[in-house]
């Protein structure tokens, strides 16, 4: 060994450290990881969608012919409409009150025992839009198949084979003439505006071709129009308010 060497003993390498460009570096995502975290991320949103669901069982009280209450909870039929409290149909050449008689089919079915009710949802009245059940029978589609109400297809669909069975057999309803619930219901709302109408100083009417008009009780056919809130038309207190929510004076009249 040379002196050289005897002098400087070998050196022990020390550890390699990393460089600044490695120290916390993420994990890298393999494309399994990715699925697998999807995949998770996925089951976690539809378990907190299916956890909206709700229900309540016991015995039920008839609010009217398609709307309940159960445990302090008020519910409306989902995917059915059964004629309003005081609407009059017509059987045998006669009236009779079916919406009476609706109401009297739902507090029989709910009085031969407890129900079970599910919902996801509420309406505009904070109502649970609710299916109920007395084991496998489902009360909203009985309803249906007995006459007394009908399929709500604005809303649903689930109950149209229901209501083509009932109209074959005539029952309930099918058995004579009726409206539809929700038609009475939007004449009701005319009736009532109608009459609010008789004291209105201009009246808005939105006409066919969707051109606002509005009519003074000078005009000649101020007798004649009828305003429905439900096809836009509004009732004002004078010229400058219809004009201020877009409505014009009728042609000829030799207003601006």
């Amino acid at each position: 060994m040379s002196a050289r060497q005897a002098s400087n003993p070998a050196r022990v390498p020390r550890p390699a450290q990393p460089g600044p460009h490695r120290r916390n570096r993420p994990a890298r995502t393999t494309p399994g990881i990715a699925a697998h975290m999807l995949l998770c991320a996925l089951v976690s949103a539809l378990s907190a969608q299916a956890g909206l669901a709700a229900e309540r069982r016991g015995m039920a009280r008839a609010i009217d012919a398609d709307s309940l209450e159960l445990g302090g909870i008020e519910m409306r039929l989902h995917g059915i409409d059964a004629p309003e409290w005081g609407q009059a149909c017509r059987r045998d050449g006669r009236a009779w009150d079916c919406g009476a008689a609706a109401r009297d089919a739902l507090v029989t079915l709910l009085a031969r025992g407890p129900v079970e009710c599910r919902w996801q949802e509420r309406d505009a009245y904070g109502r649970a839009l609710a299916t109920c059940f007395r084991g496998a029978e489902n009360l909203n589609a009985t309803l249906v198949r007995q006459g007394h109400a009908l399929a709500y297809r604005r809303y649903s669909h689930n109950y149209a084979a229901d209501e083509n069975a009932a109209r074959r057999a005539r029952r309930g309803l099918w058995a004579g003439e009726f409206e539809a619930p929700w038609a009475w219901r939007r004449q009701q709302r005319d009736a009532r505006a109608t009459a609010q109408a008789s004291d209105c100083a201009v009246k808005g009417n939105v006409n066919r071709q969707g051109e606002r008009i509005y009519h003074e009780r000078t005009s000649a056919a101020y007798p004649q129009v009828r305003v429905k809130p439900h096809e836009g038309d509004r009732c004002f207190e004078d010229v400058a308010s219809a004009r201020a929510a877009g409505f014009r004076a009728p042609r000829g009249s030799g207003a601006r």
